[in-house]
């Protein structure tokens, strides 16, 4: 377990869920990954990080950046999403959030949006 400050990073008791997480990758996450893994963006991202008691998609810890994929299940989750945004955002991370047709349809402008953040 890293601890960054006020919050835990891959808190031990969240291992489990993220394991489960990474063998079961959305297509889109999948899509995604395969443009974020090996530095190709000049940073290292990570996959299925928990902060706090959240696991989200992907993690930069050198721009403290999160990128979330959100398909058709999270227009039930809105409410979880804005809180679980508005905790990371206390704690200094930015969240980008794409949509699964984004991915599917716009890789190159989601890498564009991914790039101009990290700048």
């Amino acid at each position: 377990m890293i601890n960054n400050s006020s919050f835990d990073i891959n808190n031990y008791k969240r291992v489990a869920i993220r394991k489960t997480l990474r063998r079961n990758q959305t297509p889109q996450e999948i899509i995604l990954w395969s443009k974020l893994r090996n530095n190709q963006t000049g940073y290292k991202f990570r996959r299925q990080v928990s902060i706090g008691k959240y696991v989200v998609d992907f993690y930069c810890t050198e721009k403290k950046l999160v990128i979330e994929i959100d398909g058709i299940q999270h227009d039930d989750a809105k409410e979880y999403d804005e809180i679980r945004t508005h905790y990371l955002k206390t704690q200094g991370i930015d969240v980008l959030r794409f949509w699964n047709n984004e991915i599917n349809t716009n890789i190159e402008g989601v890498m564009v949006k991914i790039l101009n953040t990290l700048q």
